[in-house]
């Protein structure tokens, strides 16, 4: 597939991925550098230079990137699974018993309490991980309710499995459970986490996103408007 006339794909995605790792190690060497003030000053002036040059051409809020595919739920920017975003981890979610599952470290830029991920950030995960849950059993929807027990705080630098599954569904409404817990010990679950996700009626659907267009600028509202992620197969 050509992109532009000019940019393969697969190139394309390639370079997206390594700006969004390159992002993603700056950001984090940020929030844990001790260098003094001239080299953070020094550091900025790069960061604005390189966000100079990248501004040069953008989209706009309605414009989908050109990578993204709405109907295999490919959203190279999501901030939990994008390998673009600078802010997801990013989280790679597989089938597994029924439900989906995936692992995570995260680092000292996710912190809210000192040494502890910000609850925020277990919200945002979470989230994402039960919507995919309902994509993978073949139903989606928008988040209607999200509640969530914090049972333990999560700690930063370790390594975590977050899991979910379906538990209800009934007409557009699906119900989707799910849990943080340390990898070592993944039955005793730090964060749990209870979703409702509602098919919106096409009316609803048109208003939300009917200003929708492809990275070409033409028409072109998805048909299953979503922000869950695809899920590979287990293994």
């Amino acid at each position: 597939m050509a992109i532009e006339g000019t940019t393969d794909e697969a190139e394309l995605l390639a370079a997206v991925t390594e700006l969004g790792t390159a992002l993603r190690e700056l950001v984090a060497v940020s929030v844990t550098t001790t260098v003094g003030a001239a080299e953070l000053r020094a550091a900025a002036a790069q960061a604005r230079e390189a966000a100079a040059g990248l501004a040069v051409s953008r989209r706009s809020r309605d414009q989908l990137p050109v990578l993204d595919d709405p109907v295999r739920f490919r959203r190279v920017y999501n901030p939990v699974s994008g390998v673009g975003s600078a802010v997801a981890p990013p989280l790679v979610f597989r089938r597994e018993d029924g439900g989906v599952v995936a692992e995570a470290t995260l680092g000292l830029q996710y912190e809210g309490p000192p040494s502890y991920v910000h609850g925020g950030v277990s919200a945002l995960l979470m989230d994402q991980l039960l919507g995919s849950a309902a994509l993978a059993a073949g139903l989606w929807g928008m988040t209607a309710r999200l509640e969530l027990d914090y049972r333990r705080p999560v700690p930063l630098e370790t390594a975590l499995v977050l899991r979910a599954a379906v538990s209800e569904t009934v007409g557009r409404r699906v119900v989707v459970t799910g849990s943080i817990a340390l990898a070592e010990a993944p039955e005793r679950p730090l964060v749990e986490a209870r979703g409702v996700f509602v098919t919106p009626r096409p009316a609803v659907s048109a208003e939300y996103f009917g200003a929708i267009t492809d990275a070409t600028g033409r028409h072109s509202p998805p048909g299953r408007p979503s922000d869950a992620t695809e899920v590979a197969d287990g293994g």
